[in-house]
């Protein structure tokens, strides 16, 4: 398998948005329960080769030049950053004088060799959707030796040095982070990290909302406690 996929170029505060898949298939560090893209049998942080990718580049060159791009939002399969041909992709975007957004879901961030790549990026995302050791491991399943702390920690050093704005998504889930106590330590967690926006969001796959979804009063109750951080 290989190739880049892409949604529909979107608008998005009045610029024209391209998201861009850049893994085949999935390839994460964590393995979330909740994944909407399901179970990750390529379970990696380190970075490897993929087949078609100079095509798949050469396509993705085209889509910039002729569709008035004026913002690539890299959002993959997993952790975009384990692709080998990363950095030289946001170096082919940012040739085009083309802004880009990277999702990671942020435990990278912590490694030289990937904040080189990220400090690229005009906008990055980091996620967090749990906040204690046992539920990390429980239901995120990362690779051996990850923790929570960690986690954090990597997002916190690497916003401090970072000259781009730094975007924090938080995933609010039904008895797992919904409790005062919960959402005061998130709170505590924005204000270490200081990131340049922040995104609420929850649960809304079919196959977990009944379980892991939380209604829609308390989901606005919660978003007004944390953006009022």
């Amino acid at each position: 398998m290989g190739g880049f996929s892409y949604k529909e170029i979107y608008i998005e505060d009045g610029i024209r948005v391209l998201e861009v898949n850049i893994l085949p298939e999935k390839h994460c560090n964590f393995d979330c329960i909740f994944c909407p893209i399901g179970r990750s049998y390529n379970k990696v942080d380190t970075q490897k080769s993929f087949d078609e990718m100079d095509n798949s580049i050469n396509e993705l060159e085209t889509m910039i030049e002729n569709n008035n791009v004026e913002l690539v939002f890299i959002n993959s399969k997993g952790e975009a950053l384990v692709n080998n041909k990363i950095s030289g992709i946001i170096d082919l975007i940012k040739s085009k004088g083309v802004p880009i957004r990277l999702l990671s879901n942020g435990y990278l961030l912590g490694r030289d060799e990937y904040i080189e790549i990220a400090n690229k990026c005009d906008e990055v995302i980091g996620e967090i959707k749990t906040i204690s050791e046992e539920d990390f491991q429980k239901i995120q399943r990362p690779i051996d030796g990850y923790t929570i702390e960690e986690y954090i920690s990597n997002m916190v050093s690497f916003n401090k040095q970072y000259k781009g704005k730094f975007i924090f998504e938080i995933t609010i889930i039904k008895n797992y982070n919904d409790d005062d106590e919960s959402i005061q330590k998130i709170k505590n967690i924005i204000k270490e990290i200081s990131p340049g926006k922040i995104i609420i969001t929850r649960i809304d796959d079919e196959r977990f909302k009944k379980k892991l979804g939380i209604s829609d009063e308390k989901f606005e109750e919660i978003s007004k406690v944390l953006l009022n951080n």
